[in-house]
Order: C-alpha cells, then sequence, then structure tokens
C-alpha cells in the first residue's frame, strides 16, 4: 500500500512541477469550468421557465 501511495505522490508532484514551468497551462481548465457553470445556469433557467410555464398551463380551465 505504501508503494501505491508513493508512487501517487510522485506522479502529482511531476504533474504539479510541469504545471509551474508552463504558468499559461492552467487556461484550458478555467475555460471548462466557466462553460460548465454556464450550462448549470442555463440549466437552472430552462428549469425555471418550464416550472411557470407548466404551473400557466395547468391553471387554464375549460
Amino acid at each position: 500500500m505504501l508503494s501505491h501511495v508513493e508512487t501517487l505522490w510522485t506522479v502529482a508532484h511531476a504533474r504539479w512541477e510541469a504545471l509551474r514551468e508552463r504558468p499559461d497551462a492552467g487556461y484550458s481548465t478555467e475555460t471548462v469550468l466557466v462553460t460548465a457553470l454556464l450550462v448549470v445556469a442555463a440549466l437552472a433557467v430552462i428549469a425555471i421557465i418550464a416550472s411557470k410555464v407548466t404551473e400557466k398551463a395547468n391553471g387554464i380551465t375549460m
């Protein structure tokens, strides 16, 4: 078990050092996060609109 932890630590440390050498490498991660937040916001707006439309449609009497 200890060798697995050491291996994971070594890989994580190597990746961290690679990112520190290229400071612009995090740009794609930032873009993905912003896009994901926009998608979540859009889904929330769609859910609110769908709820309001359904509520209004159920309130129609004939």
